[in-house]
């Protein structure tokens, strides 16, 4: 993996670590609540629901990648997904109020159980289904860029994980900080320009697939 795939995916898993939903939200309520520590043993379950979403994506449309791997329709389809998943993102009024009240799940002892903590991360990531759409997105416009190396295919995704797990390490620590700064407004705000930047992210997929890589790169850098 060169330095220009690494920068670009760590920067996806940066992103992805705002995005604003029932996740964001328990994170650094759990870390409020329960300490730094559960609220990593949460986050990891977190990471493994989105790592069974990229097994699942990779492996269910490998075939489809496989046959049209050339094909600039390809890119298309991806970058298709992420701008409707933009649309969504940006078009989302689900307030503070009501993404907390959604992010709610039973409670455990004082005495912290990660493992429970740990498992609630994953079921929480993995009943949702836009998080799939998205890792489908990212996986049909990867894949080919990188010559269906399942190798190099891996290792992008491990470093898009990384940067992820990273920028949640960063919001644990200022958690308080951050419960203070995410009024209504802020959140809206702050799902507007992730919905923008998906978009954008997805326009530009498509570009890909019509533009030559070296023309591309000089345009994003």
């Amino acid at each position: 993996m060169d330095i220009y795939d690494f920068k670009n995916a760590f920067l996806i898993g940066f992103f992805m670590a705002f995005m604003i939903g029932p996740v964001f939200f328990m994170l650094i309520q759990t870390s409020i609540l329960k300490g730094a520590r559960a609220a990593i043993a949460f986050d990891l379950g977190v990471i493994l629901g989105d790592v069974s979403f990229i097994l699942i994506a990779y492996y269910g449309s490998r075939s489809l990648l496989e046959k049209i791997k050339d094909d600039p329709r390809l890119f298309f389809i991806g970058g298709l997904v992420l701008i409707v998943y933009g649309i969504i993102t940006y078009l989302d009024k689900q307030n503070k109020k009501d993404a907390l009240a959604s992010a709610k799940v039973p409670e455990v002892s004082l005495k912290n159980n990660y493992v429970k903590l740990f498992f609630k991360g994953f079921f929480l990531n993995f009943i949702n289904v836009g998080v799939l759409a998205f890792w489908l997105g990212t996986v049909l416009v990867i894949g080919p860029t990188l010559k269906m190396n399942q190798s190099a295919i891996f290792s992008y995704f491990g470093v898009i994980i990384l940067g992820y797990f990273i920028t949640d390490v960063c919001k644990i620590l200022l958690a308080k900080q951050l419960k203070t700064k995410m009024t209504p407004l802020v959140i809206y705000r702050v799902k507007r320009i992730m919905g923008i930047l998906l978009i954008v992210f997805g326009v530009l997929l498509m570009l890909k697939g019509f533009i030559p890589n070296n023309k591309l790169e000089q345009l994003m850098n």
